[in-house]
């Protein structure tokens, strides 16, 4: 049987509205365009990295 990969839960906390396009296009690459929307990823570096980037605007609501 093989693992479950982890996943990572993440909300968004504040609007996209006068961001820089760099942040807008990394919340939609995050399945993220409207404030208090949810979306389940895999845990893994790159998701991590675009996290980072729009950190002010987004927030971890949990992990499996």
């Amino acid at each position: 049987m093989a693992k479950a990969a982890k996943t990572i839960k993440i909300e968004q906390t504040g609007s996209a509205i006068r961001r820089h396009h760099s942040q807008r296009s990394t919340l939609i690459g995050l399945k993220l365009n409207k404030i208090g929307r949810t979306a389940e990823l895999p845990d893994t570096p790159e998701v991590r990295g675009m996290i980072a980037r729009v950190q002010h605007i987004v927030r971890v609501v949990g992990g499996k």
